[in-house]
């Protein structure tokens, strides 16, 4: 017997959708098209899947990717609260070294081309987290998954126009 929101039944539940985001593309809006029916923890991941949504889009940037489904079957480990706050952020490392990625925890952007960062949304540990892909290129930043509902990625200026002025929480620049 399968206990929902169990690791082994959201394997099966997201296993058992009929579509499946497509193998090798970046993931932008969570809760927007086929991800956002998929199973993290014991919510779909339009509530709490950015974190794996940032490894698989790492994943896919480096040319390494693999099924939404088993990135997320692999991340339940490090699931909060049940999932209910998605995934520690700190062990996006552990994830990253798992599929092969090669990724350096890391203090801030300065050097980092590509890099996935966690911060809050508004005023720490009285709002949420949001965690996305992100890639440096000559005329800003390109954010994947910026919010829940953006379809696209989206082109920022700087570090400070993703993450706000507070300090992020954890950034892994992806090698």
């Amino acid at each position: 017997m399968l206990i929902k929101g169990s690791k082994n039944y959201n394997l099966k539940y997201n296993s058992d959708l009929a579509e499946q985001p497509p193998l090798g593309e970046m993931i932008n809006g969570q809760g927007k098209g086929l991800v956002a029916n998929l199973r993290y923890g014991i919510c779909h991941m339009s509530f709490n899947g950015c974190e794996v949504i940032a490894v698989h889009n790492a994943l896919v940037y480096l040319k390494k990717p693999r099924p939404l489904k088993d990135i997320a079957f692999y991340m339940e480990r490090f699931r909060v609260l049940l999932g209910f706050f998605g995934c520690n952020a700190y062990s996006l490392g552990k994830a990253l070294g798992y599929f092969g990625a090669p990724f350096e925890r890391v203090k801030n952007t300065d050097d980092a081309k590509a890099f996935i960062i966690t911060f809050w949304t508004k005023t720490p540990f009285l709002s949420t987290i949001h965690t996305v892909f992100c890639v440096k290129q000559w005329n800003g930043i390109v954010v994947y998954n910026r919010y829940n509902s953006c379809t696209h990625e989206e082109l920022c200026r700087d570090i400070e126009e993703v993450a706000g002025k507070r300090r992020p929480i954890a950034i892994y620049k992806v090698c």
